[in-house]
């Protein structure tokens, strides 16, 4: 057996603390899988005002640490806080940065300055190191916010014995983001070093140092590791990832099965198990009355919980929806949760307005009605125009909702036509659709069929003890990379 790792998660989010998407999932919840194998991992993060007013109310148990603490960047030192915590259910340390004028904001992405506000982040991290009297064995960087530590990693941190030789991987969560900025941010870091050939005249791509600096890279899937190196899946950067392709490698994401049980998910209307399925009646009518649909076993419920963005392939629902919403496929309910772009609330809204009888749009965040839609809908909808992993597929086939996803990135690896649920290829509203049709004649003309669907998603093992062994071999063979093995 190998010896345990200390390992460093840099990342901009962490759940529960601050998440948006998959990043936060992962970061929230893999150092804890890694640290039940008997490594030494920690966290950092910056601190948003969530995690000040939690530090005020006593939530999460966090503590400020007495340090006087100023971080040198190009502008000169800046003073910034640290707070110090644990990942909920574990002893895996987290730390965050704390800088008024750059992290308490409303929102954690979406400013100007992100670029020079996340490479403060990574000085402050790397800064950690010594601090703690902790040297890591490896340094894993989450998306491009985190990239900036491997650039000085690579570079300038080559010149300081406390730093050299750190191997890295890079994890790659969506390539769409690339953090492009001002070349004067390497002045902020105090990095010299020429530009590349995926950075225009007096810029810095960050996503593409990251891949350019990292010991290893990998995404959240195979399958899209494979789609980011093509033309048209790699965001102007499948050049670069060609040429790195020996060091590209895709697992897929876990769930955490202690959030997401259906056994014992307090915010369904009645919990069940794969050997109690018909108690997912009592959900669907919970989830019918709460939506003012008729309360009807006999209809399939088609549910979808997204971000409303067109990454998630909302340009061919339109047509879809008119087609099931009028009977082409027998009768049907829809359910939509989720909010983003206004240009697809509003056309939720309307369709929610022409079927008030057969279809309910709620278009906000609602972290207490997800469960119950993922417990009480038939079938999920993720018609994705690209997918890095996905999160509501897996969450979807763990509560007994069949699952219909375009078969991309993440998708394509974790759900098999006609076993766990039903795939299309094409990105279209036909294609969608014939997949969609398939589903709702096999739930209504074939129960046995659609219950062993169902069995089989709920049985897959998607947990994060699975996909951490894979990111300990890929750890295993950074550092020996690093040793020149």
């Amino acid at each position: 057996m190998p010896p345990p790792l200390k390992i460093l998660f840099l990342g901009a989010e962490a759940a529960p603390f601050a998440k948006t998407g998959g990043l936060g999932d992962v970061v929230g919840s893999l150092p804890k899988a890694l640290r039940a194998m008997g490594h030494d991992v920690r966290v950092a993060m910056p601190a948003y005002p969530a995690i000040e007013a939690a530090l005020q109310s006593g939530k999460w148990n966090l503590k400020a640490l007495p340090w006087e603490w100023s971080i040198p960047t190009g502008a000169g030192l800046l003073p910034a806080g640290l707070l110090e915590g644990k990942l909920p259910g574990s002893d895996v340390p987290i730390y965050f940065v704390a800088e008024s004028n750059l992290f308490s904001r409303p929102e954690i992405y979406g400013y100007a300055d992100d670029p020079y506000r996340f490479s403060f982040f990574c000085s402050a991290a790397l800064d950690l190191i010594p601090a703690l009297g902790w040297r890591p064995d490896i340094l894993h960087a989450h998306d491009w916010h985190a990239a900036p530590a491997l650039m000085w990693l690579a570079t300038t941190g080559q010149y300081d014995e406390r730093y050299r030789g750190i191997p890295s991987l890079f994890t790659i969560h969506n390539l769409a983001h690339q953090g492009r900025s001002p070349r004067d941010v390497l002045h902020y870091l105090s990095v010299e070093t020429p530009p590349l050939l995926e950075e225009p005249y007096g810029s810095v791509n960050f996503m593409a140092r990251g891949i350019h600096h990292a010991t290893l890279i990998n995404t959240v899937s195979p399958t899209y590791a494979r789609e980011i190196m093509t033309p048209g899946g790699g965001a102007d950067l499948d050049g670069l990832l060609r040429f790195r392709h020996f060091d590209v490698h895709g697992i897929v994401n876990g769930l955490d099965y202690d959030t997401w049980n259906p056994a014992a998910d307090k915010n369904l209307a009645h919990p069940f198990d794969i050997d109690h399925l018909d108690d997912r009646l009592y959900n669907k009518r919970a989830l019918q009355e709460r939506a003012g649909l008729p309360q009807r076993d006999d209809v399939p419920l088609v549910a979808m919980v997204s971000r409303l963005d067109w990454q998630k392939g909302l340009d061919i629902m339109g047509h879809v929806i008119h087609l099931l919403m009028n009977n082409f496929a027998g009768e049907a309910q829809f359910v939509v949760l989720g909010t983003g772009a206004k240009e697809y609330e509003d056309v939720f809204a309307r369709l929610a307005g022409y079927h008030k009888h057969k279809m309910a749009a709620f278009l906000t965040y609602a972290g207490d009605l997800a469960p119950l839609i993922y417990g009480g809908a038939d079938i999920f909808l993720m018609p994705s125009r690209f997918e890095p992993c996905g999160l509501g597929q897996l969450i979807a086939m763990h509560y007994g909702c069949v699952p219909v996803v375009r078969a991309t990135g993440g998708l394509a690896d974790t759900v098999r036509d006609g076993l766990t649920g039903f795939t299309f290829n094409d990105y279209s509203p036909e294609a969608f659709w014939n997949a969609l049709q398939r589903a709702i004649y096999i739930y209504n003309v074939d129960q046995p069929s659609w219950r062993a669907i169902q069995h089989h998603g709920m049985t897959e093992d998607f947990s994060w003890q699975s996909s951490a062994h894979g990111y300990q071999q890929l750890y295993e063979w950074a550092i020996a990379r690093a040793r020149g093995y």
